[in-house]
């Protein structure tokens, strides 16, 4: 009896002792500190070359930058010390277009006999490869299924390795446009979730749909495009109006839209409308890159995927009518991207990455400054610019006090030659080592 009346007694102090144990602040664990010891640096927000310098990281962002005066003895215990004074760093790349959940492989075969699993359960794979290749960051501007949210996700928890994505989900276009099935019988259709939308309050209502599911960016379909069967490879296939209030609708809840727009027409209907960037702007002319500049509106030009599809997609059973369609813009799309350059417009790298394969994007850089760019201002496309894009400036594409801890090595000079970036010998994201071919320090691995 005295046990039975003994026991509120006992159940109070344990509950009092818990929450006093509760409100006791436990210990932060202590963040880890790697110092970098680099031979040259790279800073694109001052286009200028820093040479032996320690960058200090603190967790997962950068303490600091200066001049390399480290004494080893002197340092804190458990300092990382990487040694990259044999190399070039710089900041972790950024690609602004790509579509990094999957890539072609046959024309029939992706159509008809691969379902939305079958994309995601092999996105991580193209994920790592563009981690692997010095892309700590993509903006993803359109997947089916609201993949590119899951994978997303997947490598923001640690669960897989990949870049930073931010993610445009379902793109929204026109029925019979660019992002609709054409070509084919009436009587075919999938169940998959679709991005086409008539109309101011069908395009609404797509833009809530997709915020609603973890779309960071939207993306719509200005005109026609390439790898698909409509008729036309530049027309207009929103009006300004259907446009404006994807903008508007987007700016409501935050976001910005980018507009895949090949057409003139198109183009100028899109920068009037106040979309954010042009993506691939093939046909742009000079009402349309006064326009651009005017606004500030970003060009994020494709040049390099032009090679890849002329040699390879006719293997893969593309239609003719489609490869036409490519020979139509690729070389006047790299014109283009010459005079908008030379105009001042301003650009951000993005390759269409996914059109060829993954981990390829790098490849582009000899393209730009093939077609007018300096090896810095194509860098600093693919750094600052981008990061400015993607409203991150201070935060990515930048080696400053702060920003994310995204580094990349290489052993060459890419102001020398830009193709070394082709190949990156040492990529680190958030301050985990995830490739290394030069300091041969342990890198992050994923079960």
């Amino acid at each position: 009896m005295l046990l039975r009346r003994s026991l509120p007694l006992v159940v109070a102090t344990a509950c009092a002792a818990f929450a006093s144990a509760a409100e006791t602040p436990v210990p932060a664990s202590p963040l880890s500190i790697t110092y970098i010891r680099a031979g040259r640096v790279i800073d694109p927000a001052s286009g200028q070359v820093l040479t032996n310098q320690v960058i200090v990281i603190e967790g997962d962002k950068i303490k600091s930058i200066g001049p390399d005066d480290t004494n080893a003895a002197l340092l804190p215990p458990n300092t990382k010390i990487v040694d990259l004074r044999q190399a070039t760093v710089l900041p972790g790349l950024i690609d602004c277009h790509t579509h990094i959940t999957s890539q072609p492989e046959n024309y029939y075969t992706d159509i008809f006999r691969k379902s939305p699993i079958d994309v995601a359960i092999t996105a991580h794979v193209y994920a790592r490869r563009t981690l692997l290749a010095g892309f700590t960051t993509v903006r993803d501007v359109g997947a089916g299924e609201y993949t590119d949210i899951a994978l997303k996700r997947a490598i923001d928890s640690g669960k897989v390795a990949g870049p930073r994505i931010f993610p445009a989900a379902l793109t929204l276009g026109a029925t019979g446009g660019h992002v609709d099935l054409t070509g084919f019988s009436p009587s075919i259709s999938f169940k998959d979730m679709s991005g086409v939308a008539d109309g101011v309050d069908a395009v609404r209502s797509r833009v809530r749909q997709n915020i609603k599911f973890g779309a960071e960016w939207i993306k719509v379909a200005a005109t026609a495009g390439v790898l698909s069967e409509e008729e036309s490879v530049g027309a207009p296939q929103y009006s300004e109006l259907e446009m404006h209030t994807a903008v508007e609708e987007a700016a409501m809840w935050g976001k910005k839209v980018a507009a895949h727009a090949h057409g003139t027409e198109g183009i100028k209907r899109a920068i009037r409308a106040g979309v954010a960037s042009i993506e691939h702007a093939s046909f742009i002319d000079d009402e349309g890159i006064a326009l651009a500049k005017e606004r500030g509106t970003w060009l994020v030009m494709d040049i390099y995927n032009d090679d890849y599809i002329l040699s390879e997609f006719a293997r893969m059973g593309y239609p003719e009518k489609i490869i036409e369609k490519e020979r139509l813009v690729g070389r006047t799309q790299r014109e283009n991207f010459q005079k908008a350059h030379r105009a001042g417009v301003k650009m951000a790298f993005g390759t269409d990455a996914g059109v060829y394969p993954h981990g390829w994007n790098g490849k582009q850089f000899r393209h730009m400054v093939q077609w007018g760019m300096t090896p810095m201002q194509a860098i600093q496309a693919a750094t600052v610019n981008a990061a400015e894009l993607l409203n991150q400036k201070g935060k990515l594409g930048a080696i400053a006090t702060g920003a994310h801890a995204d580094l990349i090595a290489v052993k060459g000079d890419p102001l020398a030659d830009v193709t070394v970036l082709e190949n990156i010998d040492f990529v680190m994201k958030g301050g985990e080592i995830v490739k290394d071919q030069l300091a041969r320090q342990p890198v992050k691995t994923f079960d």
